[in-house]
């Protein structure tokens, strides 16, 4: 698997590897019923995580091995916390967890005003001392980059510094959005798509990613 970074976007990391292209390439297919869909946002995300999580501290700990006692590198800190932008992020939580299962888990509810593509908070719910954490946002499309950005700026309020952002697609509108408001937050992506159109979604993206997660319109 290898990790390119952008050079407009220093920020931004695009994970290419044969199995994401392929993957991708069946989710963007709108014949991909909803279980297949799912599963596929599963294993993309599995592999955005293995590379998003590529940097974290290690400490060494003494343990026994059935043979001998040996030095060996654990995580150093606390425990991580993954933060899904509700709705269509909650399809990437489990993923995560898989990998993490220590991890603490909360939830920002953010939605997209359908006329002036404005951000509203209307859920906000992190664990304790989530300042002492690095943070995982998950939210699969980053289209206008609107209400990624107001949730990190929710976030840094709240005293969180060390942040992550993971979604299959981008735009390049949303990267920038990001990059602009957010320049030490990393961007881990499995896509740059072309362009938003004129109702904010990505081109060509994959439609409405919540919609096709859990069956609704």
């Amino acid at each position: 698997m290898s990790l390119h970074s952008h050079p407009a976007y220093p920020n931004f990391h695009l994970v290419e590897h044969p199995l994401v292209a392929h993957k991708l390439t069946l989710l963007r297919d709108k014949n991909s019923n909803k279980k297949l869909f799912k599963e596929l946002v599963h294993e993309v995300t599995l592999l955005l995580a293995y590379e998003a999580t590529a940097n974290l501290p290690l400490i060494t700990t003494r343990i026994e091995t059935p043979l001998e006692a040996a030095d060996m590198p654990v995580i150093a800190g606390k425990k991580s916390v993954i933060l899904p932008i509700l709705r269509a992020g909650l399809g990437m939580v489990d993923a995560f967890l898989s990998l993490m299962p220590g991890a603490r888990v909360g939830h920002i509810g953010m939605y997209r005003d359908e006329e002036t593509l404005e951000p509203h908070t209307y859920f906000f719910k992190i664990p304790p001392s989530c300042h002492e954490r690095i943070a995982f946002i998950l939210d699969p499309m980053l289209a206008t980059g609107g209400s990624t950005s107001a949730a990190i700026t929710r976030l840094k309020a709240a005293g969180l510094s060390r942040m992550k952002l993971v979604c299959l697609l981008a735009s390049p509108e949303g990267v920038e959005r990001i990059s602009v408001d957010h320049p030490d937050v990393k961007i881990f992506s499995a896509a740059l798509d072309r362009e938003l159109d004129e109702h904010g979604y990505i081109r060509p993206g994959l439609g409405d990613a919540g919609n096709r997660l859990f069956g609704t319109r």
